[in-house]
This record gives structure tokens, C-alpha cells and sequence, in this order.
């Protein structure tokens, strides 16, 4: 089976075009600054790559129809026919809690990601543009969708709660989601698998740290807790989002700073997390550089907190499940930079975790055991690869429906 991966951004669609059956890559790119003057478009096969080419894209279904036709050109496509195109399936955001899973596209599930637009209105939207699109151009083909809120449906109440009136929550359906959860899911999977247990018999911490970030319990193979909550915004401090801060902070910046709710809102969001505090860049390769090698005070500070909320999640959900047996290392800064790792990991020896430094600083892609010897948490790197999780959970709704 042949599954297009797509991910549709407010004005973006990255793609995957994956044949399942042995993980190959068959062709993936990106279209960006859709809507735009000026749009770029990227496209990559094992032969040949198209990088960032400018042109129009006036909208989603222009940008999807690009993706078809490059799939299938006549010279450097990777289909001879529309038909070899057995599925698409698509990074969802919020299901809210009516999905506690993968689904096949169809209006029920439109009409609820049309209820969720409330509570994603920034993702949500741009979901629904990408399956109206694919629907208009291959009206034949089915179409799933793994929603980022899915996996931790799990949760208990007294981890999704908020200590709100109860009332907030039954009626505005205000609670703690979580996302990344396709992320956690499959790098979760990978651990158990790596270390030859069963995941029903493990309990798992799975940091996903890039420019969001979250970090995730999860007992027995099922999402107990996470750091992100209502919406991205919350727990881990991230590339330019505060994550997890006095509630009264906004008030304050309404009323004693004279700023307005999308002010407070465009500061959290994008002026904030490790840009706003090093007030250098969101970029954590430039962090590591100025920590490395400038030696420059704002940078290391700045890391630091970073660090430390994450050490600090960590010691809770090791107290929230009871002990913990492998701690996992991913996304894009999770997974290449070894002094947040090691900063990190560091007097963690009462929780038995202790870190190889030298493993710890060796860049290898796949799954790497940063465990030193004597530590009774297996700690792990683990690239992730949500296209993958979303192309297996595809074809696994379609071979369940035949």
C-alpha cells in the first residue's frame, strides 16, 4: 500500500508519499507561504530534488494539486498513475474528546473538527482545507485521520481536570487535551520494542522536545499525563511559547502594561519561551553555539531554565506512575542536542537514571542507548516520524474496514 502523508498548516502542507509495506520514502517535500506574494515549494525523490522553487500558491487545493502532479510527472514522478495512490492520510490536531483514535475521514468526523475549531483555530481550519482539497482533486481515494489529541484520551480525570469551576469544563469542554500525541505514540512503541518488553509492562517518559514541546507518562502503553494542556501553550518552556506561568501574569500585562488580548497573546506565543528569555533566537542551534562556543551569559541562562522545567516534569511523572523504566529523547532538539540531554539527565541518580556522556555525544540517526552502566532507566534517543505513525494507522483502519 501506497499512503500520502499530508500535514496542512494555516499556510503550509508538508507531505509524505510512503510505501508502507517497507517504509520507503517515495517522495516528501513542502509548500509554504501559501496565500503569498512570493511561495516556495520543495520536492524530493531518491533521484532528484527540487528545493524551495518560487512561485504562486494561491491556496490549499493549489498546493495539494502540485503535490499530485509531481507525484506523477512523467519525469521525475514516482507513480505512472493517479491509482497507484491507495490512501491519504492526514495530520489532524483536535478531536476533542470524541476521537480516542485513528479514524476514516468521513462527515461525521468534518462535523466534529468543525466543532473543535474553537479549541484550535489556527490548526483546526487548515485540516479541514487540506481534506476538502484532496476530496476535489482524488474523489476516489479514502482519506483517515490521526488526531494529535487522540492518544491521550487515556487520562484520568484527576489529570486532565483543571481546578475550575466544573461547570467550565461540562459545558465548554475546558480540560486539559495534550498533543504531539502521534509523536509519543510511536516513539513509545519503538522503546518497548527496542528493549525486547512488552509496553503493557513498562512505564515510559517520552520528552518530544523541538520548537514545541512536550513531555508525556505513559504506564502500560496508555498517555496517564501530559504537559501541554488546553491548548499548545502550556508546560514545557518551547522555542517562542512560555509554557507553563502564573495565570495571573496575562491579567497583569492587560491591565497594568495597557495591552490587548491579541497583544498578550502574540507575546506568549511567539515572543516568548528561549527567544524571549535569551533574547537571541528560538533556533537552538544558535543557543547551543553561543552557549559553546561565545560563552555568552543570556544563552546559558536561558538554557537553563529550558532544562529545568523539563527535569522537573520528569520528577513528577516518575512520582505520578510509580518509578519509571525508559526515558525517551526526541524530536529535533531532543534528538541532536546532546548538552540539553546531558543537563537534563544530570543528578538524576536518585530516580536511576544516569547518562553516558561519550554515547550521549555521538550524533547517529535511529535509536541510540544513552544509558550508562549501572543506571536502572534505560534512556533513549529515538528519531520520530509521525508521517510513518500516520501512514501505519492508515492502512491499519483500512485493512480493519475490508
Amino acid at each position: 500500500m501506497k499512503v500520502l502523508v499530508i500535514n496542512c498548516g494555516s499556510s503550509s502542507v508538508k507531505y509524505q508519499f510512503i510505501n508502507i509495506e517497507n517504509g520507503d520514502v517515495l517522495a516528501d517535500g513542502i509548500a509554504e507561504r501559501i496565500g503569498e506574494d512570493v511561495a516556495l515549494f520543495s520536492y524530493k525523490t531518491a533521484d532528484y530534488k527540487k528545493k524551495k522553487f518560487e512561485m504562486l500558491i494561491k491556496d490549499h487545493e493549489k498546493a495539494i494539486s502540485l503535490i499530485i502532479d509531481h507525484i506523477a510527472d512523467a519525469h521525475h514522478g514516482v507513480v505512472k498513475s493517479l491509482e497507484e495512490i491507495d490512501a491519504v492520510g492526514h495530520r489532524l490536531v483536535h478531536g476533542g474528546e470524541f476521537y480516542a483514535g485513528s479514524v476514516k475521514i468521513d462527515a461525521d468526523v468534518i462535523r466534529v473538527m468543525e466543532e473543535c475549531s474553537s479549541l484550535a483555530p489556527l490548526h483546526n481550519p487548515a485540516n479541514l482545507k487540506g481534506i476538502e482539497s484532496m476530496t476535489a482533486i482524488l474523489p476516489n481515494v479514502p482519506q483517515c485521520g490521526v488526531f494529535d489529541t487522540a492518544f491521550h484520551q487515556t487520562m484520568p480525570a484527576k489529570a486532565y481536570l483543571y481546578a475550575l469551576p466544573l461547570e467550565m469544563y461540562k459545558e465548554q469542554k475546558i480540560r486539559r487535551y495534550g498533543f504531539h500525541g502521534t509523536s509519543h505514540k510511536y516513539v513509545s512503541q519503538l522503546a518497548a520494542d527496542y528493549i525486547g518488553k512488552d509496553i503493557k509492562d513498562l512505564k515510559i517518559i517520552t520528552a518530544h522536545i523541538g520548537n514545541g514541546a512536550s513531555i508525556t507518562a505513559i504506564n502500560g502503553g496508555k498517555s496517564v499525563d501530559t504537559s501541554m494542556g488546553f491548548t499548545p501553550l502550556e508546560g514545557l518552556m518551547m522555542g517562542t511559547r512560555c509554557g507553563d506561568i502564573d495565570p495571573a501574569i496575562p491579567i497583569f500585562m492587560m491591565k497594568e502594561m495597557d495591552m490587548s488580548v491579541d497583544e498578550v497573546n502574540n507575546v506568549l506565543n511567539k515572543k516568548s519561551g528561549m527567544l524571549g528569555l535569551s533574547a537571541i533566537s528560538n533556533d537552538m542551534r544558535e543557543i547551543e553555539e553561543d552557549i559553546l562556543e561565545r560563552k555568552m551569559p543570556d544563552a546559558i541562562q536561558a538554557h537553563d531554565v529550558y532544562a529545568y522545567k523539563i527535569k522537573k516534569y520528569l520528577g513528577a511523572y516518575t512520582a505520578a506512575m510509580n518509578g519509571v523504566d525508559i526515558l525517551v529523547f526526541t524530536g529535533g532538539v531532543g534528538e541532536n542536542m546532546p548538552i540539553l540531554r546531558s543537563l537534563v539527565c544530570k543528578d538524576l541518580d536518585y530516580l536511576g537514571i544516569k547518562l553516558d556522556e561519550k554515547e550521549n555525544n555521538q550524533f547517529k540517526g535511529g535509536t541510540l542507548d544513552l544509558s550508562a552502566k549501572g543506571s536502572r532507566v534505560k534512556v533513549l534517543k529515538i528519531q520520530t516520524n509521525e508521517e510513518l505513525m500516520i501512514a501505519m494507522e492508515t492502512k491499519r483502519i483500512l485493512d480493519e474496514a475490508k
